[in-house]
């Protein structure tokens, strides 16, 4: 009897992989071997990476390019301790990956990209993609090259069928979100003028804040992150022409002025925002905060009307960045979240929160095939029962 349960292991296996296979639950990664002739590396100079998906039937001649998020690096030190990890060299990256949310091919669960082209680009430079220093330090080792991989990947999409687009979106999360935006209009010129280009950022909507000190910690810490991957010259030129180039790495300033159309899934109490842009542990000397930035719940009276005028403030962002353009689309919740796009349990099933009545997933598509104008904007925290509570960064 024995024997026969151990038989029956292998079969057992292979049919779990083969399902897996099928569901786009375990997508290899591609290393761009060419990459590294063009200088386009990641922090510790290996070759960067991404994961495809490929499309079929009706999606087969639409790309969805996905950037994965993970935080920056604004100096040389910092990028040091982020070099040897997965977020600075593909060496440390998973091989395999699996898809989900607005990646996801299932038909129920994504109905309007379930069979499209479906990219995930690894974040392995710190800066959103913007980086490009040619001189590499000896000592450190360290290559600030990310605007190089973000052209490496899309010329190696484009060879591989992009160039022939009918639809497609640049979306990511977190600094991919931001990565979304900065890069957007570039995104929407590399494809053919009769392709539907829009652009999607979750969680990517930093705001030039004022935090608990009164000051803009943020401000200072964007700076160092584009001082220090020499960013500046490949940020929008249409906002660094008017203003300070490091201010251009807020989408509100960048926004302003995008010929492509945005949408923008955000929380108004975006997790990473209010820990990092509201009270950031450096002028929380007290750590007064500490308890209320890890549960909203345990915020006192103050403090929550602190963090409800945060959202007056982001809200005030969106309107300076998207104006009343006919083409932007909102999706704005009031959950304690960072990053929603990613998962299935908040992109589009049963239990996924609701704005309006809407779920994001549905809000998306809608959007991008203009079957309706979305502009959903939740009711103040705590009013939304649907929220679930998500806080990652891919």
């Amino acid at each position: 009897m024995a024997g026969s349960r151990l038989g029956q292991w292998p079969c057992l296996v292979v049919c779990i992989l083969i399902l897996l296979k099928a569901e786009g639950a375990s997508i290899p990664i591609t290393i761009i071997e060419t990459a590294v002739s063009s200088g386009a590396v990641c922090l510790d100079g290996s070759q960067p990476g991404y994961h495809f998906d490929k499309g079929s039937g009706s999606g087969i001649d639409n790309w969805l390019v996905h950037m994965e998020g993970g935080g920056w690096c604004e100096s040389v030190e910092s990028c040091v301790s982020r070099r040897d990890t997965f977020r600075g060299s593909s060496s440390k990256m998973e091989k395999t990956m699996g898809f989900s949310g607005i990646l996801g091919s299932k038909q129920a669960a994504n109905p309007d990209f379930y069979n499209w082209n479906r990219i995930k680009v690894r974040y392995c430079d710190g800066s959103s993609f913007t980086g490009d220093v040619e001189a590499v330090d000896p000592e450190t080792k360290l290559y600030f090259r990310g605007e190089r991989v973000w052209q490496a990947v899309i010329d190696e999409l484009l060879a591989k069928g992009m160039q022939n687009a009918r639809n497609a979106i640049l979306s990511g999360c977190s600094a991919g979100g931001l990565a979304a935006i900065l890069h957007c209009d570039k995104f929407q010129s590399l494809l053919p003028a009769t392709a539907r280009v829009k652009c999607v950022s979750d969680a990517g909507y930093f705001i030039h804040g004022t935090d608990i000190s009164g000051g803009s910690r943020i401000e200072s810490f964007f700076g160092q992150v584009v001082k220090t991957h020499g960013s500046a010259k490949n940020l929008p030129a249409s906002c660094t022409s008017k203003m300070n180039p490091e201010l251009c790495f807020f989408p509100q300033y960048v926004a302003q002025t995008m010929r492509t159309p945005l949408f923008i899934i955000n929380s108004a109490y975006d997790s990473w925002q209010i820990k990092n842009i509201l009270a950031p542990t450096a002028v929380d000397s007290k750590k007064e905060w500490k308890d209320c930035k890890l549960d909203l719940k345990k915020c006192s009276a103050s403090q929550l009307q602190t963090v409800q005028d945060y959202r007056t403030q982001f809200l005030k962002a969106v309107d300076t960045g998207l104006g009343s353009s006919s083409t932007r689309g909102l999706w704005i919740d009031s959950c304690y979240a960072h990053c929603q796009s990613g998962s299935v349990s908040t992109w589009l099933n049963d239990k996924s929160p609701e704005v309006g009545d809407t779920k994001m997933g549905k809000a998306v598509g809608d959007w991008f095939y203009d079957r309706s104008a979305m502009e959903k904007i939740d009711c103040p925290y705590s009013c939304n029962p649907t929220c679930v509570s998500v806080d990652s960064e891919s």
